[in-house]
């Protein structure tokens, strides 16, 4: 009887925590769009996790809700049947409470505005900056090509230091900006999906601006870890000294 009774309790607590209360709304409106499936969606442990859905058949003005434990980078995934060549997939900073966003048929991706989340607009802003380094990105590829084709060495030589210098400007525009937005969920989720690969040390100052709420989001706990593994791999690094070896020992 007293195992039932755990076995019961421990049913009740999980069923609990799978039926938590909706705390985001979000709010979509396709023009355009007549019949199709669309999803609210998240990454969990690496997988693309479905968390809502609503089956459109006619009204393009939908409603999907779930349950966050933290603000995240959340997807709203369009699955259509109107012979569309492709499937689209918006990406937005998620808040609790509700998000907006108004987009296209025809232009699902591009089109879309999306309103309701400080962290959204903080994104946005971020990503406006980045295009303008990935446009000058394509002219020094282009550059590269000519050079190449040219056989031109000096030019490919100040091609190359020109990308080493935009992409160094690109790494330390987004620390600052993740160190400017300390506040904010969105500057774990850089350090870890932008400048993952960036010195440590601009890692760790990163980590150490945040706000204490924001070291205890999702993202703030995750960059936590992802620190304490690069320190563990960088300490392991180090500890392992050459092997020294005879002149006649064969390799």
């Amino acid at each position: 009887m007293k195992k039932l009774s755990i076995l019961l309790l421990a049913i009740t607590a999980l069923t609990s925590c799978n039926n938590k209360e909706s705390n985001l709304i979000v709010n979509a409106n396709i023009e355009g769009l007549k019949k199709g499936t669309v999803y609210l969606q998240k990454i969990e442990d690496t997988l693309m996790v479905d968390m809502d859905s609503v089956v459109v058949n006619g009204d393009a003005n939908i409603s999907l809700e779930a349950f966050i434990e933290s603000p995240q980078v959340m997807y709203l995934y369009l699955k259509k049947v109107d012979n569309s060549q492709y499937d689209d997939r918006i990406d937005f900073f998620a808040e609790e409470g509700e998000v907006t966003i108004n987009t296209t048929l025809e232009n699902f991706v591009t089109d879309a505005e999306i309103t309701g989340a400080k962290n959204q607009e903080k994104l946005e802003e971020y990503r406006t900056m980045m295009q303008r380094f990935n446009d000058k990105n394509l002219e020094l590829i282009q550059q590269n090509f000519e050079a190449q084709r040219d056989e031109n060495e000096e030019q490919l030589i100040d091609v190359n230091k020109q990308y080493e210098s935009l992409l160094k400007r690109k790494y330390l525009y987004t620390v600052n900006f993740a160190i400017n937005n300390k506040d904010l969920e969105i500057a774990p989720y850089l350090a870890l999906s932008e400048v993952f690969d960036a010195n440590i040390k601009y890692l760790d100052t990163i980590y150490k601006s945040l706000e204490p709420k924001v070291k205890k989001s999702m993202y703030g706990k995750e960059l936590k870890d992802f620190l304490e593994e690069r320190r563990e791999e960088e300490e392991a690094s180090e500890s392992v000294e050459p092997v020294e070896t005879e002149e006649n020992d064969i390799s």
